[in-house]
């Protein structure tokens, strides 16, 4: 699970019906509260009371919470909503410029992919996930970490397929046996992607709780979701040979093999065989050069 702390980027928290990520999210915006980095949460499906419980006193005054939940649309005209809406939330967030490492939590990419199209979503977290330079020459403003939270089961192919390729990190959860698993897939730049898995637990404060489990060795990527592939399923011919087929595939002369009773057969003509010769005349128009048999191609 340290892997997902490595460099900024943005971090894919998958989670499904049988095993929801929301407690792992809490799990890592409380660790970035504790390394002292500045976080901000978009709530759009819970309240932020409801997010906010089980964290103390502590932890809470360093989150910067941005509520889309409570009036998303601006519906009620009450001037409590985000300006914008959910975009404009977003902008906002890509328009930064305090210096320091900052961990933005989307709590929901699910919520936010069924009200902005998956373009304009995918623009604003490739926006949000880079590294930013602040004006009047200032130093670079340290890369960001975005956690978003999706709910595999709510989308197609598609949106999955596209978010997947702007994520440096992926996180599927699943399980066995009640014990929690984390499938960790991880595509750094220049470097080969790995595939780790981790038990782990989350203790009633939201701390984290890596257990002992499958060990943590780079693996080539092996998508949880997605059953092996054997190539020779359904293929409509058999790539092995019995002991007779095998037999008769040698024993067979094919028609361009030169054999030696072919050679003695041109070599050797039977006196059944007719022999031929060829008379060839020279026409009263050839033009014969023995120097330059070619002259009449104009070459």
């Amino acid at each position: 699970m340290e892997s997902v702390w490595g460099l900024g980027g943005l971090v894919l928290l998958r989670d499904s019906v049988e095993w929801e990520g929301r407690s792992l999210l809490k799990a890592l915006v409380k660790k970035s509260a504790l390394c002292g980095e500045q976080v901000h949460i978009l709530g759009c499906e819970v309240s932020e009371d409801e997010f906010r419980e089980g964290f103390d006193s502590s932890i809470n005054s360093r989150l910067v919470y941005h509520d889309l939940f409570r009036d998303p649309f601006n519906w009620s005209q009450a001037g409590e909503a985000l300006p914008g809406g959910p975009l404009g939330a977003l902008r906002a967030l890509c328009r930064r410029t305090e210096p320091g490492p900052v961990t933005i939590a989307l709590d929901s990419l699910s919520w936010l992919l069924l009200h902005l199209p998956c373009t304009t979503l995918c623009q604003a977290l490739c926006t949000l996930s880079q590294q930013h330079s602040p004006l009047g020459g200032s130093p670079p403003v340290e890369p960001v970490r975005v956690l978003g939270l999706l709910h595999m089961e709510l989308h197609g192919p598609g949106p999955m397929g596209a978010l997947s390729s702007l994520a440096q990190t992926e996180v599927t959860l699943s399980g066995t046996a009640g014990q929690a698993l984390a499938h960790i897939l991880c595509q750094r730049p220049r470097q080969h992607p790995t595939h780790q898995t981790q038990c782990f637990s989350i203790l009633p404060d939201f701390s984290l709780d890596l257990q002992e489990g499958p060990p943590l060795e780079s693996q080539p990527h092996l998508d949880p979701h997605i059953p092996p592939v054997e190539p020779t399923t359904h293929l409509t011919f058999n790539l092995h040979l019995s002991k007779k087929e095998r037999e008769a595939k040698d024993s067979l002369t094919l028609p361009f093999q030169f054999s030696s009773e072919k050679q003695q057969a041109l070599l050797r003509p039977g006196p059944s065989q007719a022999t031929s010769n060829i008379f060839y005349e020279p026409d009263v128009y050839d033009d014969l050069d023995q120097e330059d048999p070619d002259d009449d191609l104009d070459v």
